[in-house]
Parts: structure tokens; sequence; C-alpha cells
């Protein structure tokens, strides 16, 4: 069975470490993908990195995704708060899904309170910084693990 997990991350992501260093912090994309090659291989885990600021690549990769992978850790950024065809892509997905926000977005503007991925994810982290990806991929791990048993 695939062990392979996608992480998937939306629009100015690629700005991180860069954008608003105060909310986000200084680790950039780069350093987030090195830290979950590291924790993958330490899981058995193969990873496909990806990020867009275009909705319909984040779709295409969810559809991609659905064929070849055991799980999705998504940082959807703004379009966890607008985007029902993302929402729509992860709902034709039969595995887990976990949501990962850097920030806590519950403590920030009341727009960022909805998200339309929670309704599909089996678990969200937010405000963990960067180290919320590590710790998804733990959780997705085990989710594997326990559907193969």
């Amino acid at each position: 069975m695939s062990r392979i997990v996608y992480v998937l991350n939306g629009p100015n992501l690629n700005l991180l470490g860069k954008r608003q260093p105060a909310i986000y912090g200084y680790e950039t994309l780069a350093d987030v993908e090195a830290d979950c090659r590291r924790v993958a291989q330490e899981l058995n885990l193969e990873i496909a990195f990806h990020q867009s600021n275009a909705e319909y690549q984040i779709i295409d990769w969810i559809h991609e995704a659905r064929e070849r992978a055991a799980g999705i850790v998504i940082n959807p950024a703004a379009f966890t708060h607008t985007s029902v065809a993302i929402l729509d892509a992860l709902n034709t997905c039969e595995f887990p899904i976990i949501e990962v926000h850097i920030s806590n977005v519950h403590r920030r503007e009341a727009f960022r309170h909805h998200s339309y991925v929670s309704t599909v994810a089996s678990g969200v982290i937010a405000g963990f910084g960067t180290q919320g990806y590590p710790l998804a991929l733990q959780r997705l791990a085990r989710l594997i693990d326990q559907s193969q048993n």
C-alpha cells in the first residue's frame, strides 16, 4: 500500500519567512520542506511537497493524490476561507486529510475563523508555527498504519 503523502501549500506561503514574520515566523518554505522530508523518512513516508498561488493547481494536485497517495497534509492558506472548489476536490479523497495553519487562525480576524477544509479534514493543527507540519505527518502516519491493519 502507498505511503506517499502530499503536502500542499496555498497562496503566499512561497513568501514564508519574509511575509509578516511576527505572525508566520522566519522559517522559509524550503525549511518546512526539509523538516517534512526528515520526519517523513523517520516515519517511512514518501513526500510530494508542493506550493501554488493558483487554486486550480492545488485542485490538480489533490486529483493526482487521489490516485497515488495515502493521505494529504494541506495548508490552504487564504483558500481555507474561500474555496468550495478545493473542498469539493478533497471530498473525492478516501484517505485521511490533515489541515495545518501556522498561525492560530482563531486569534485573528473573524473571517479566518471559518474553514471549508475543516469539514473534510481528519484533524486540524493551528497555532503551532511550522512545527504543525511534522505533527501532521506524525498523525497521518498513525492513521495510515491503522488503516493497513
